[in-house]
C-alpha cells in the first residue's frame, strides 16, 4: 500500500456529493455499498425535507444523505449511484470541497485502490 503524505499547507480538494434518497433504509444500503467498495470515503446520512415539482404537482418528501470522495472518482461514483439508485431521475450534485489537511488526506487514503 502507498501512503500519501501531505504537509499542513497542502490543499487537496475533494468532492462532496449531495444525493437524495427516498428513505433511510435506501440511503443506508447505498451508503454501505459505496463506502465498502471504496467509491466514497464516508457517507453522512441525515434527514432533510424536500419540496419539488414532479409529474405536474408539488411533492413534499423526507429524503436522506451526503457522500465524500476524491476528485478522481467523480464520474465513477456518479455511475455507481445511478446504478444503485431507485429514483428515475436521482439528484446527484457535487461540490468541490476543502477541509483541514488531515481530513483531506484521510479521504484520499480511504478511496485508494479504486
Amino acid at each position: 500500500p502507498h501512503i500519501l503524505l501531505l504537509s499542513k499547507t497542502t490543499a487537496m480538494p475533494f468532492l462532496t456529493f449531495y444525493i437524495t434518497h427516498p428513505d433511510e433504509a435506501t440511503a443506508r444500503r447505498i451508503a454501505g455499498e459505496l463506502v465498502q467498495e471504496r467509491w466514497a470515503a464516508c457517507a453522512n446520512i441525515f434527514p432533510i425535507h424536500s419540496a419539488y415539482w414532479w409529474n405536474g404537482a408539488v411533492q413534499n418528501d423526507a429524503e436522506w444523505e451526503v457522500f465524500k470522495t476524491s476528485l478522481a472518482l467523480e464520474h465513477a461514483l456518479e455511475a455507481e449511484i445511478e446504478r444503485l439508485h431507485p429514483y428515475e431521475v436521482p439528484c446527484i450534485m457535487r461540490f468541490e470541497t476543502r477541509a483541514n489537511a488531515a481530513y483531506e488526506q484521510w479521504i484520499e487514503e480511504s478511496v485508494q485502490g479504486k
